[in-house]
């Protein structure tokens, strides 16, 4: 399998239209409010899957569809909880990977239902902490995974959180990256990771970034999650 060769432009310009529409049905999710008390994570993830169908034509996702739910926002993206019915006062989260015309977009984001105090800070912060991560990146050529990473977890302990996963964000690109890649810790924004993100890859070719992050908050049980494209303008 080989990448898509195009130059920078028309590969940046291919990923953000796909996220743009992964956004897109997101948005309808909300709009159709889907999101509700007493659907089963299965089931609502179903109609997501059903809904981009509709919408793109997408049956293709590059990883796993995850929708989880109360303390099942605890859980990393290698787990796989049993199914958990939403409650009227949930927290949620979404991480989907859809394929758009062999370009991959990957976006995570947290939804409350009600009114609860800190599910709806878990909320704020958790992007609030993407925003930040990704000033500090893009104003430190030279960072490396490692130092991206360490600033991630500075974050989360400053809010007094916990950071559940291994690393915080991985690369991103044509359909599928991660057998033209591996499973490297170069390709992964990881404590371990010592090379700068913006060099290239070992073909020469540009390495582009989905930043996420992950808050837990174990004594009350819930978790926050926001992920989308790190360098892409």
């Amino acid at each position: 399998m080989k990448p898509i060769t195009v130059n920078r432009d028309e590969r940046h310009r291919q990923l953000r239209a796909a996220e743009t529409k992964a956004l897109q049905l997101f948005a309808e999710v909300e709009n159709r409010k889907l999101v509700r008390p007493g659907i089963f994570e299965i089931a609502l993830n179903a109609d997501i899957y059903r809904l981009a169908f509709e919408l793109f034509g997408v049956k293709k996702h590059w990883h796993k569809r995850i929708v989880r739910a109360g303390a099942n926002t605890l859980h990393p993206y290698r787990e796989n909880p049993p199914s958990r019915m939403l409650e009227p006062d949930d927290i949620v989260f979404f991480d989907f990977g859809p394929v758009f015309e062999d370009w991959e977009a990957d976006l995570g984001r947290t939804y409350v239902l009600g009114n609860d105090p800190t599910k709806l800070r878990i909320k704020e912060e958790v992007e609030r902490a993407w925003h930040l991560a990704r000033a500090h990146f893009a104003s430190t050529p030279d960072i490396t995974g490692a130092g991206l990473h360490r600033y991630v977890m500075e974050l989360t302990q400053s809010w007094g959180w916990e950071y559940p996963q291994q690393h915080c964000g991985h690369l991103i690109g044509n359909f599928p990256h991660d057998e033209l890649y591996g499973e490297d810790l170069e390709n992964y924004i990881h404590p371990q990771n010592q090379t700068r993100m913006q060099d290239p890859d070992r073909r020469g070719n540009p390495r582009d970034w989905i930043l996420e992050i992950h808050f837990v908050d174990r004594q009350k049980q819930i978790g926050g999650f926001f992920e989308q494209l790190l360098n892409v303008d």
